[in-house]
């Protein structure tokens, strides 16, 4: 016998608990949620505001900084999606070189800034009550995974 509880009336519909994943759940809609999963992930992360007053985290992998941005925020809360985003100003690659990581990666979309320097961003949809901090934390580590993997390619250049 499980320990989940249940309560299904056969309706289609139950009231079942599926575990403690189901209970540790991570939404754009709470901050610290995310800067506890950053950090139980073993990564540094500060909590603060961006230039709109949404929520914007600051972190860090082998280094490198890295933020996670929230969007679809409705007065500076209840946001409904984060992207993690970071900027690297060695180097400057060229738009076709950027352009080739776009084309063959699934992971990570890249641009060049105005100023040349290179960007790299991967969007987590969190609507409709979020993930669980183990997906959660999966999607971290393919986004570091990804980060590293763009640094060696623009060191290519």
């Amino acid at each position: 016998m499980s320990n989940d509880s249940c309560n299904n009336d056969y309706s289609g519909h139950d009231d079942c608990i599926y575990g403690a994943a189901q209970a540790e759940q991570v939404a754009a809609t709470n901050p610290t949620a995310i800067v506890q999963a950053l950090q139980s992930a073993g990564y540094q992360a500060k909590l603060g505001k961006d230039g709109t007053n949404d929520p914007l985290i600051r972190s860090s992998s082998s280094g490198k900084a890295f933020q996670v941005y929230f969007y679809g925020c409705t007065k500076n809360i209840a946001c409904k999606s984060v992207q993690f985003s970071a900027s690297y100003d060695d180097g400057k690659p060229p738009l076709s070189r950027i352009n080739e990581w776009n084309a063959s990666k699934r992971w990570g979309q890249a641009f060049t800034q105005d100023s040349g320097s290179a960007r790299i961003q991967m969007d987590v949809d969190l609507e409709q009550g979020g993930m669980s901090t183990a997906l959660f934390v999966d999607n971290l580590e393919y986004w570091v995974a990804t980060m590293a993997s763009f640094e060696k390619f623009i060191a290519e250049d």
